[in-house]
Parts: structure tokens; C-alpha cells; sequence
């Protein structure tokens, strides 16, 4: 008896490993819609494409198939929320920059960083000589945004927008600690949330998402969590990089009143190197026009 359930706990762990291996060499397109008051002034869908968390990865020769995926979306704007590189000395940022230089001839793109650019810029001894300058460089000479608690104004249609990119230190980032973020703080990175304007924040790490609500952002974009590495069904991610279980937030779109916010699983793996019932994705949320009905 002993002997079948042993061979049975092994044959489903061996099943589950083979499938999480499986699932890293694929990403899959996660699609949103989101339908608000404000949109009164769009005169047509409008989509954004979400990337976060790539981590040098690469979807064929110079990441080809992630792209070609993005270009069959038509995107009228892509953002991303951070982690496209590794934040290693061992490791080359020229993967990640070669695939984001890219991302311009599509559409604008808006980038704010994640933990492993802060990584780079808070620790530059640990790195080659100005490794953070030339990514920015990089990014600056491709057309790219890239914004270090900096905004940008635009207009979709008639809707002002302003496009806000949070840079939060390292020490919000730290394992087995819960730091506090308020709402406060965001206006100290970035000012105050103007009314009269539809404000999008790039905020790497969802967990601090009820500071970013207070402070006033319409729609926040994340990632950070991977999804939380497994993915159980009808309790969503399992762990954080900061070690908390079953994180409210950790790849998906929840609207709460005219605000909402929507979280990457990511596209690579980093340190844990798995996902399971957790594919890489790329996410696409379409903004549709509102029109009141009587």
C-alpha cells in the first residue's frame, strides 16, 4: 500500500515539474476590456499592451515571436512595468534593450521601472561602469519613455492622459519584510493626481496598490510577481518575491468602481526558474468608449 501511494506522490510530482518546464517556453495573450465614465471622451476602442518581467528572455531570434504578437494586436500604446532585464553583474542588459528599442516602430511606448533597473541604479559599484546610463541611453535613442518618478501627458481621442512611471528604493523590495507605502509617499515621488486628467501609473509591485487607489490612479499597471511563481485555481498566486502567500493582486484585471488595476504574470522567470498553471503572457486591455444610456 505504502509502496503505490509513494510511487503515486512521485509520478504527480514528476508531472507537475515536466508541465512547469513545459509551460516556460510559452506565453499566451491575456486580453481585458475596461469600460469607465471617462472614456466618454474616447471616440474609439483604444488598446494598451502590458509587458513586465521579461528577464532577457528570449521568444525566438531576437525575441521574433514576442513581437510579431505584439504587432498583430495593433497597439495604441505599450507599457511597461519593469524587470525586463536582470539586475545581475553577471548578467548583460543588451538582450533586454535590443528587444525594447524595437517596441517604438509599433506604437508609443512608456516604461517604468522595476526593482531590478532600481537595482542597477541604487548599487552602480556592484556593476559595470555605467551599465544604468547606457540602458537609458539605449532606451532614450529608440524613442522609448522612459520615466523615473517623471509623467508624461497625451491624449487618446479627446481623454487627456498622463502617463505616470513610480520609482519606489530597494528597500520597499526587501525579503521577509512588509514595508509601509502611502499614498503620501506616491505624491512625494510624483506630485498629486490631477482630476482633470485619466491618470495611468506604473508601479512595479502590486502589493502597494491600495496607496496607489488613494493617490488617485485610474488605472495601475504591475507585474513583479510572476504571477506567483504557481498559480492554484480560484485562489490565484501562491508567493511573492517577498515570501507572502497568496497575494491579492498578483496576475489579473480587478476594477473597483471607475478604478482599476491590472497585473502582469510576467514574461520570464527569475531565481525560481517555474511557473505552473501560470503562463508567461503578454496583456492586452482595450479601453472602450462609454456611452450613457437613458
Amino acid at each position: 500500500m505504502w509502496k503505490g501511494i509513494i510511487a503515486a506522490v512521485i509520478l504527480v510530482f514528476l508531472l507537475c515539474l515536466a508541465e512547469g518546464r513545459r509551460e516556460l517556453r510559452f506565453f499566451k495573450i491575456t486580453r481585458y476590456t475596461l469600460k469607465v465614465p471617462a472614456f466618454k471622451k474616447l471616440d474609439s476602442e483604444k488598446k494598451i499592451i502590458l509587458l513586465a518581467d521579461l528577464h532577457n528572455k528570449s521568444y525566438g531570434e531576437h525575441n521574433s515571436r514576442l513581437l510579431d504578437a505584439i504587432r498583430k494586436e495593433k497597439p495604441d500604446l505599450i507599457l511597461i512595468a519593469g524587470d525586463m532585464l536582470v539586475g545581475k553583474d553577471t548578467a548583460s542588459y543588451q538582450e533586454a534593450l535590443d528587444f525594447v528599442t524595437r517596441l517604438p516602430a509599433i506604437c508609443p511606448v512608456y516604461y517604468g521601472p522595476g526593482n531590478h533597473e532600481q537595482r542597477l541604479k541604487e548599487y552602480p559599484e556592484k556593476y559595470e561602469k555605467s551599465v544604468y546610463k547606457k540602458f537609458k541611453e539605449g532606451l532614450a535613442l529608440s524613442g522609448v519613455h522612459y520615466l523615473e518618478n517623471q509623467t508624461a501627458d497625451i491624449k487618446l481621442d479627446r481623454l487627456p492622459v498622463r502617463v505616470n512611471g513610480l520609482e519606489l528604493p530597494m528597500l520597499t523590495y526587501e525579503k521577509f519584510k512588509k514595508h509601509q507605502v502611502d499614498a503620501a509617499d506616491i505624491r512625494q515621488c510624483i506630485g498629486r493626481a490631477e482630476r482633470d486628467k485619466y491618470q495611468i501609473l506604473l508601479a512595479h509591485n502590486p502589493v502597494y496598490y491600495p496607496a496607489y487607489r488613494e493617490w488617485g490612479a485610474d488605472l495601475t499597471v504591475s507585474g513583479h510577481l510572476h504571477g506567483g511563481i504557481v498559480r492554484i485555481p480560484g485562489l490565484g498566486g501562491v508567493i511573492t518575491p517577498q515570501a507572502a502567500l497568496f497575494p491579492k493582486y498578483s496576475g489579473e484585471m480587478t476594477v473597483e468602481g471607475s478604478q482599476a488595476i491590472a497585473v502582469s504574470k510576467g514574461l520570464g522567470t527569475h531565481t525560481i526558474n517555474l511557473r505552473f498553471c501560470n503562463y508567461a503572457e503578454v496583456v492586452a486591455i482595450s479601453l472602450l468608449p462609454y456611452r450613457e444610456t437613458k
